[in-house]
């Protein structure tokens, strides 16, 4: 006889998911918001990587153009992720909102306090603007391409999860992120371009090709880090 506290485990072929409202699931929020508010500010920083300079027609090869963000928001994609494959598309698109209200209000509190006069010994306004103006166009950016990105992404895993259940979690990470970056990458880098100083048609091609890249690439060199996590989530939560 099974014990009173034994539960029947789902068939193969079950599509399962794990709910919300559990400690596991704040704590990736909670990354997950902050991922978003950092990347946001640290990608007023444009970044070549390379020296001296190649072009191919009206394209610019060479060097690589990214921002700062680059630094951390490619680990979104992979906390989305992690999101939508355990707990399903609702609460992924609540983690979306959730990081897009904490961006607003980031920008909300710079733009506030650039216009509060400084103490009568403070030297670094200029500073201040200058690192923290573009923000706001930045932000905007990056709440247009990470929502519509994001939501894309989450969907389509959980599509694909609907049609393999538990089966094939590699491809669809892969599939699901590959989708969201390119809408997401698009988008952003449409808009943000001009305010971390890329313009024209080459410079904004090599910008939108090598972030789309470089964030696809790290997902997949972090894709084992990624399955982890999932399984001992899934293995964590009760309800899954």
């Amino acid at each position: 006889m099974a014990s009173p506290s034994s539960a029947p485990s789902a068939a193969p072929g079950t599509v399962r998911f794990a709910s919300s409202g559990s400690s596991y699931y704040a704590v990736v929020l909670a990354l997950f918001c902050t991922i978003i508010v950092v990347s946001n500010i640290v990608a007023a920083k444009p970044i070549e990587i390379g020296t001296g300079s190649f072009t191919l027609g009206p394209v610019q090869v060479w060097p690589l153009l990214v921002d700062g963000g680059a630094v951390l928001f490619p680990l979104a994609y992979v906390l989305g992720d992690v999101v939508a494959e355990v707990y399903g598309f609702r609460a992924a698109r609540r983690a979306v909102l959730v990081g897009f209200a904490c961006a607003v209000l980031a920008v909300l509190t710079f733009a506030i306090v650039q216009r509060i006069p400084g103490a009568s010994f403070y030297a670094n306004q200029d500073a201040y603007e200058a690192v923290l103006g573009p923000v706001g166009q930045i932000v905007l950016a990056s709440v247009v391409g990470y929502v519509c990105g994001q939501l894309t992404n989450a969907w389509v895993l959980t599509r694909m999860k609907a049609r393999t259940a538990e089966r094939a979690l590699v491809v669809r990470l892969a599939s699901s992120t590959g989708v969201g970056e390119l809408v997401d990458t698009f988008l952003f880098c449409a808009i943000a371009a001009s305010a971390i100083g890329i313009t024209g048609f080459g410079g904004f091609l090599n910008y939108f090709v090598v972030g789309m890249l470089f964030k696809c690439a790290v997902e997949l060199l972090v894709m084992p880090v990624t399955v982890t996590v999932i399984a001992r989530l899934k293995a964590a939560e009760p309800t899954y």
